[in-house]
C-alpha cells in the first residue's frame, strides 16, 4: 500500500513504515524539545548577560530584526525601537508573551507555530510570514522575527523575505544573516524550505493582491497586463479595489473593480470585444464560473491592505 505523506519539505511518496517513522521522529523531537526548552533558555540568558556579542536580536535589515524568544519586559523596548510586526515561529509552550500584550503596545502578531530543532514552516506559512513583513516594511514598520534563539524557525524566514525582496540567492542570504547574526544555523529541513521557496518564487511568479480597507465586500480580482491592453485608462471604475502585481512583473496603474468575485480573466477571454466599459463588464462575468475552481488556489494568496493600523489583523482568504 502506498500513500502520500506532507512533510516539511513537501509531498514525497512514502509507505506505512515510513509514515510511521515520521510521526515517530515527531514524537520524540517533540517531547525532546519541551524537556530542553527551560535549560537552553537559561544558557542562552547567562550568555546573553556575560558575552556582549551575544545579543538577544539582531537588525538584519532595514526594518527587520532576527532574534530570540522575548519576555514580556521586552515588549516596551520592541516598541521604543520602532516594532509594530512580530512573527512567532514558536509553539505555544515556548511562547511567553501572550497576543493580548503585544496588542497593548499596538503590535501585530502573527503566530506560525512550528516544532524546533528538524522542522521548518510550510512553504505557505513562510509565504504569509514574508508578506506580513512586506507589508509592514512598506509602511516604514519594523517586523521582530523570532523562534527559540534565533538561529533556525526565524532565520528560515528571514532568508525567504531577502530572498523574495532583495533578490538575493539562498546562498547570499545565508551568508548575509550569518554577517549580522553570526551564531544562526539552519537544520537540514530548514534549507531544504529556503531553497524550495527559491524555487517556488522563480517558477511561479504570482501576482500579489491588495484589498483596500475601505472595501466593505472584501472583493479582489486578479488580472495580467495582457488583459488590459487595448483598453482606455479612462474608466468609471468602483474605488473599492486595487490590483497590485508582484515586485518582479512589469508595474501597472492600479485597476478598481466593484463587483464581489475573485476572478482571473484570460487574454482569451478579452477576444472579440471592444473597447467599452460594458463589453469588459460583460467579459469579467463571463469568467465567473471560473471561481470555484481557482478558489483553492486563491487561498494560498494572502489577501492585506496597505499600511493599516498597528491593532488590525492579517486578512486571509478562507480555505476550500
Amino acid at each position: 500500500m502506498r500513500i502520500t505523506e506532507l512533510k516539511e519539505e513537501g509531498l514525497e511518496e512514502c509507505d506505512e513504515k515510513e509514515v510511521v517513522l515520521i510521526c515517530a521522529k515527531r514524537v520524540l523531537v517533540g517531547a525532546g524539545a519541551r524537556v530542553l526548552f527551560y535549560p537552553t533558555l537559561l544558557y542562552n540568558v547567562i550568555r546573553n548577560k556575560v558575552q556582549a556579542e551575544f545579543r538577544w536580536w539582531d537588525e538584519v535589515d532595514e526594518y527587520l530584526l532576527l532574534g530570540a524568544v522575548p519576555f514580556r519586559t521586552d515588549v516596551l523596548h520592541l516598541q521604543q525601537l520602532g516594532v509594530r510586526g512580530v512573527v512567532t515561529l514558536n509553539e505555544p509552550y515556548e511562547t511567553l508573551v501572550p497576543s493580548s500584550l503585544y496588542e497593548a503596545y499596538g503590535i501585530d502578531h502573527l503566530v506560525i507555530p512550528t516544532r524546533d530543532y528538524l522542522f521548518a514552516p510550510s512553504l505557505v506559512d513562510i509565504s504569509r510570514a514574508v508578506d506580513f513583513i512586506h507589508r509592514n516594511a512598506s509602511c516604514q514598520r519594523t517586523t521582530y522575527v523570532h523562534c527559540k534563539a534565533g538561529r533556525g524557525r526565524s532565520t528560515t524566514i528571514v532568508l525567504c523575505y531577502l530572498i523574495e525582496y532583495r533578490n538575493m540567492t539562498p546562498d547570499d542570504a545565508l551568508q548575509y544573516v550569518r554577517s549580522r547574526r553570526p551564531r544562526v544555523l539552519l537544520a537540514p529541513s530548514q534549507w531544504r524550505a529556503v531553497q524550495e521557496y527559491r524555487k517556488h518564487t522563480l517558477e511561479f511568479p504570482a501576482l500579489k493582491i491588495c484589498t483596500q480597507k475601505s472595501s466593505s465586500t472584501g472583493d479582489a480580482i486578479l488580472i495580467t497586463e495582457a488583459d488590459i491592453q487595448g483598453y482606455p485608462n479612462s474608466m468609471n471604475w468602483s474605488k473599492d479595489q486595487a490590483v497590485i502585481l508582484h515586485p518582479s512583473a512589469k508595474a501597472l496603474p492600479s485597476l478598481l473593480f466593484p463587483l464581489g468575485d475573485e476572478v482571473v480573466i484570460t487574454e482569451e477571454d478579452l477576444e472579440g470585444y471592444e473597447s467599452s466599459s460594458d463589453e469588459i463588464w460583460k467579459a469579467r462575468r463571463r469568467a465567473k464560473p471560473m471561481v470555484s475552481k481557482l478558489s483553492c488556489l486563491l487561498s494560498t494568496f494572502k489577501f492585506s491592505s496597505s499600511c493599516p493600523t498597528s491593532s488590525s489583523r492579517l486578512q486571509e482568504v478562507q480555505a476550500c
